[in-house]
């Protein structure tokens, strides 16, 4: 955000970068007859809409649904990823999971785009939605599994997110 203001720039966004991506989403029990190993468990996925001028809040305001929709809460979560279509969207989107606490909301940015975001990793238009949710599977896994919620903004006023569970219950 600029000095206080609900402003967010090219100035604190990352650059554009060429991608492409695909995910193979199907049931446990059609991955099992094709005698495929699931790299996790959706839980749930929520698309959310508000005001263009939220647009730094979407991603946050999509989590809260995203869990809701699962039935999980933000201790039960083990990391996060959130699209940095701008810097202050990670920013944001703690806050208001924090509901403002700065303590809860140090805690959710410690685990929350781990291993970096689009400023350092890039933002393949294309590809975004898909790396952001198999960075976080990945990063699961090589945790030994736990659950996950990832969100992203788009056309400045929607946001998607899903909640992936590796291990545990899920399939792998």
């Amino acid at each position: 955000l600029i000095y206080g203001s609900p402003t967010v720039t090219a100035g604190n966004a990352p650059g554009l970068d060429t991608g492409a991506s695909a995910i193979l989403i199907m049931s446990e029990e059609k991955a099992r007859e094709r005698g495929l190993k699931p790299l996790a468990k959706i839980l749930s996925m929520v698309a959310t809409a508000t005001t263009p001028r939220l647009i730094a809040a979407i991603p946050g305001f999509t989590i809260q649904r995203t869990l809701e929709k699962a039935r999980r809460t933000l201790d039960q979560i083990d990391l996060i990823e959130i699209n940095e279509a701008f810097a202050a969207m990670p920013l944001v989107s703690a806050k208001i999971l924090a509901d403002g606490n700065s303590d809860k909301m140090k805690v959710l940015l410690e685990k929350t785009n781990v291993n970096g975001g689009a400023i350092a990793i890039g933002h393949p238009v294309g590809a975004s939605g898909a790396r952001i949710l198999m960075t976080l599977i990945y990063e699961l896994r090589r945790r030994g599994g736990g659950i996950g919620v990832a969100s992203i903004c788009g056309g400045l006023a929607q946001g998607d997110g899903a909640v992936v569970q590796v291990g545990g219950d899920s399939a792998n």
